[in-house]
């Protein structure tokens, strides 16, 4: 999106300097390796980086315009906007530009299962939107993230946008909500995700359901706990959505659910249609997850009978549930891009599925739980119990997952503490067999994608 000066100016509060030179309308920039020539330029700072080191780099390859928080950074001959904080600075144009986009803007939050609500329902719109329906790549939620996505919007490319919104501090996705003004929230659920740093359940509840603070259309797990209190604080019933069909959907007055793995259910005003449909998505919380998804599809104007023959098609994003070949013929299961209790708990379901002589999981701790770290972990090596036949335990509170295991009925040579990924892939070449399924998940801290790596050299 392309921002007039005075626009830009006026969100900001900037001073601008050497304006003369300044481009009428700005395009806007943070990384000088794809500027072009013309771009504002935004030099954002980080805790590990200062953008302000670049802005000679970001000249020499074009820019008309600095936005800088450093005056003394500023090179003679070009604009500069000078501001007190540039990210806030670079958030409040990615305000402004949303506000000149006509088209809908979907977001989506949630303890878990984001950025494949994500996938799916981008997978969803192509039938109708193709690729006039963006969003951002991997899981860029985060402030410069989202931001990032408003600003490469246009009304000249672009009729939707689907925009995923992270926490990991309390009261983060209020300012997201206030520069991306969605139409319609989906929140996904509301598990333990960072309760470390939020500080409590409370604050974390607070947090996500900010996404409805600016009057969204919302689209809600029906077997989320914390949805089904809140629903009735909105001004309007909501979209609800679920992996199985409640048994009375009476209280549902618009309902996208599935019936089994073979129907589809969806209901409004109170009157319910169902539909056969393959679904191929791995467990119930992807199940849900592609349920969601419908659900916003269907509030953006996609009739459910036009995402029929999408269903079967849509796939999980990368790190997600990949089915990974190795050597020695193991089957293995990478679902290790990020791991709370409750995305624990439901990847297990999932593995439980598996048809395999043994199945073995590799499970690394979780991170930020603060105070109910401990029981947490409990109580994940517990469901593994039931669900797994051999247990490998990594990481800080591997002794509470062995716990756990041993206390949900895994005797002691089914459990094995490996204090490294490098110990964990040898265990599995010296013991795993063709006809046993492995599964890796855990914390990106612990980097289990290292055990594939060495499982295939």
């Amino acid at each position: 999106m392309k921002l007039p000066l005075d626009a830009a100016l006026g969100a900001t509060g900037a001073t601008l300097l050497d304006g003369d030179s300044a481009p009428a309308s700005l395009r806007v920039s943070t990384d000088t390796r794809t500027l072009e020539s013309g771009d504002t330029f935004v030099a954002l700072r980080g805790e590990r980086y200062d953008g302000h080191d670049f802005v000679t780099e970001a000249v020499r390859r074009g820019a008309a315009l600095l936005v800088l928080q450093r005056a003394d950074a500023r090179v003679p001959g070009t604009a500069a906007m000078v501001v007190e904080d540039t990210t806030r600075a670079y958030m409040a144009l990615a305000g402004a530009a949303r506000a000149l986009f006509g088209g809908k803007v979907v977001a989506i939050t949630g303890s878990a299962g984001k950025t494949t609500t994500k996938a799916f329902l981008t997978q969803l719109l192509a039938t109708t939107y193709g690729d006039r329906a963006l969003a951002a790549p991997e899981n860029e939620n985060n402030e410069i993230g989202v931001s990032k996505l408003l600003l490469t919007a246009s009304n000249e490319s672009h009729d939707v946008l689907v925009v995923e919104m992270g926490a990991r501090h309390h009261g983060d996705v209020a300012p997201l909500v206030e520069i991306a003004r969605p139409q319609i929230g989906i929140l996904t659920n509301v598990g333990e995700a960072h309760l470390e740093i939020m500080g409590s359940r409370e604050r974390l509840e607070e947090t996500k359901w900010a996404l409805f603070s600016g009057g969204a259309r919302a689209v809600l797990n029906a077997a989320d706990e914390v949805s089904r209190r809140r629903a009735a604080t909105l001004a309007r019933s909501p979209h609800w959505f679920a992996a199985e069909l409640p048994r009375d959907v009476a209280p549902f007055e618009t309902l996208t659910a599935f019936d089994g793995e073979g129907r589809v259910v969806g209901r409004a005003t109170g009157r319910s249609a169902a539909y056969e449909v393959d679904v191929h998505v791995p467990g119930l919380h992807n199940r849900a997850n592609l349920a969601a998804a419908i659900a916003g599809a269907i509030e953006l104007g996609v009739p459910l009978e036009r995402l029929l023959p999408q269903i079967p098609l849509v796939r999980l994003p990368h790190g997600r549930y990949d089915r990974i070949p190795v050597a020695g013929g193991i089957a293995l299961i990478y679902d290790a891009y990020n791991a709370n209790a409750s995305g624990m708990i439901a990847a297990l379901d999932a593995f439980a599925t598996e048809t395999a002589t043994r199945r073995i999981a590799v499970l690394a701790s979780m991170a930020e739980l603060g105070a109910e770290s401990s029981a947490l972990h409990e109580r994940v090596g517990a469901h593994a119990a039931g669900k797994v036949d051999v247990l490998l335990v990594r990481g800080e509170h591997a002794p509470e997952l062995a716990r756990g295991a041993k206390r949900g009925g895994l005797e002691a040579q089914q459990i094995v503490v490996v204090g490294t990924n490098v110990q964990a892939a040898r265990w599995l070449r010296e013991h795993a067999r063709p006809d046993d399924v492995v599964l890796l998940k855990g914390s990106r801290k612990y980097k289990l994608e290292e055990i594939v790596e060495e499982l295939r050299t």
